[in-house]
């Protein structure tokens, strides 16, 4: 395991929790994080005081909607999956990200 994990800019958790229910479909809280770190290659660790309040934003934004299930362990957990207003916020959360790497690239050009 990576001795230094990355820390996730502002508004970036909001992004890959969007895309994550997107590509994957309906999932509990604790798999979405651990799917997250697995593609983002042991480079990130996600801790709960980070992940369960963007659910919660989320949810309340209308992004997302949340249902109650058993998991995979027979646990009583809340499982989220993305509404149709959640897949329109991310095309617009690409589009900021998209925004947000050619401006810090130009300013990285700058310094060659």
């Amino acid at each position: 395991m990576s001795k230094y994990k990355t820390e996730i800019p502002y508004g970036m958790l909001d992004l890959l929790l969007l895309r994550t229910l997107e590509t994957m479909g309906t999932m509990h809280g604790y798999a979405l994080a651990r799917r997250i770190e697995q593609v983002a290659g042991d480079s990130l660790q996600l801790s709960q005081g980070s992940v369960y309040p963007a659910l919660i934003r989320l949810e309340q934004e209308g992004w997302i909607e949340t249902e109650w299930g058993l998991s995979e362990t027979n646990r009583k957990v809340k499982f989220y999956s993305l509404t149709k207003t959640g897949r329109k916020q991310l095309l617009t959360e690409i589009a900021n990200w998209e925004r947000t790497t050619a401006m810090v690239a130009r300013f990285l050009g700058e310094a060659s």
